[in-house]
């Protein structure tokens, strides 16, 4: 998902060991040491903290269902929600949690720090990312930047990758969101599937391939939903309207 450039944070120069808190899938609590956290499969685990809500809420909690987990993501910002949805429709991605886990580490003070990322990754090629969701305009407070810091460096220990996200393109972010509407098995119909594949194995406008493939109102959820899946693909990039231009993948990226 691309972002709007951010600000490079510097490495610590004094942090001390790591250690990792998460909740596994059965609910019970734990804490290892960085080294036995790389074997967890923290995308399977439970949030370390709560989603609340309450009168005079600044942000915007909730849950998000990913079509990735078949269960609830939470967030706690529209932010977090955007990005959640991202990770949903990124194809590399086969499982992804939020707040999955607190780092423990010993600051430049001597005192005891800790920081729940926001998102834990698991890509189709094993590997796995650690995500923090932020404003870019809400980076230039000094801990924020040695927080973001020396989760960098955790997770370079560790062997994820580590990504610190703001806001993405807004035209980008519209379209996926309206393709997640579709994100459900239930809008699939392999019949009218076929038929789309079939038309847009040359590029085609969206709305003439609905009307030539069947009765609009059952196609095209069928042709979001295939957008969505990535097997149809367009410009995101360009507001989604009856002329964007569709046409089939050979195969869903990520796939062989």
């Amino acid at each position: 998902m691309g972002t709007r450039p951010v600000r490079q944070s510097r490495p610590p120069s004094r942090v001390k060991g790591f250690d990792v808190g998460y909740v596994d899938g059965d609910g019970v609590e734990r804490r290892v040491p960085l080294r036995r956290a790389r074997a967890v499969r923290f995308e399977d685990g439970l949030p370390v903290r709560s989603f609340p809500s309450y009168r005079g809420q600044r942000s915007y909690p909730g849950l998000y269902w990913s079509a990735t987990t078949g269960g609830h993501v939470g967030f706690e910002s529209w932010l977090e929600r955007d990005h959640a949805v991202a990770l949903d429709f990124d194809p590399q991605v086969i499982g992804y949690a939020s707040q999955p886990m607190w780092l423990f580490w010993e600051g430049e003070s001597g005192r005891v720090r800790c920081h729940a990322p926001d998102f834990f990754a698991r890509l189709s090629d094993g590997r796995a990312m650690v995500i923090d969701s932020r404003p870019v305009e809400c980076r230039s407070d000094e801990r924020d930047i040695a927080t973001f810091a020396a989760t960098k460096l955790a997770c370079a220990q560790a062997g994820w990758d580590y990504a610190l996200w703001g806001e993405a393109d807004e035209v980008w972010v519209a379209n996926v969101r309206w393709l997640a509407g579709y994100r459900h098995a239930r809008c699939r119909n392999e019949a009218v599937a076929n038929r789309l594949q079939r038309y847009f194995a040359r590029p085609g406008m969206l709305l003439a391939g609905a009307e030539e493939t069947g009765d609009p109102i059952a196609t095209l959820p069928v042709l979001f939903h295939l957008l969505w899946r990535q097997e149809l693909t367009t410009d995101l990039s360009v507001l989604l309207s009856d002329r964007t231009v569709v046409h089939a993948t050979a195969n869903r990226p990520g796939e062989q």
